[in-house]
């Protein structure tokens, strides 16, 4: 578990299904586009029970690890960070966040993300740590440069958003200082 401000970031478990979906379905616009995956297979609380019982077993499994910010002073999800492509044998991870609406804009996306780096590379080992992201998602680009992110490179058609568009996506990579 990471604690910064008043807030928490540790593994999502089953007991959050409840939390997990009022945090999608409060973004689900928000997040359409870009969190397909997310947003297509959590669209009931059965859907989403579903979806958290999954994720949570690839955590075990050590393919996949969701995991939350939590508000500590009202026990709400704040925001969920994931890390998925992991590719063991390099080993680098793609990194994936967002922010509940409520929270946006008060720079707990950055001071979460840059703990939740240090302790990736710290505690999974992982040498690079990498996201896309759409040249439109501003917020997310500032969060990765502040992290100490640099882009690598523009690849194009990269991505099929929920709309069906084929999209260009940045890729910002980091790598561990060992």
């Amino acid at each position: 578990m990471m604690h910064f401000d008043g807030y928490l970031i540790r593994l999502l478990t089953p007991e959050d299904f409840e939390a997990f979906f009022q945090l999608v379905e409060t973004n689900r616009a928000r997040l359409a586009s870009f969190f397909t995956g997310t947003v297509s297979r959590t669209k009931t609380r059965e859907e989403a029970r579903a979806f958290v019982l999954d994720i949570t077993q690839r955590a075990k499994e050590r393919t996949y690890f969701p995991y939350i910010i939590v508000d500590t002073s009202n026990g709400k999800i704040a925001g969920f960070l994931d890390l998925k492509n992991i590719d063991w044998s390099i080993p680098k991870s793609e990194m994936g966040c967002y922010i509940d609406v409520a929270y946006e804009g008060k720079g707990i996306t950055t001071k979460a993300f840059c703990q939740f780096v240090d302790f990736c590379f710290a505690e999974h080992r992982f040498q690079k740590l990498f996201l896309r992201t759409h040249h439109s998602n501003t917020s997310a680009r500032r969060v990765a440069e502040k992290a100490g992110f640099e882009i690598e490179g523009v690849i194009r058609r990269d991505y099929k958003t929920t709309a069906g568009e084929l999209v260009d996506l940045i890729y910002y990579g980091k790598l561990s200082a060992s």
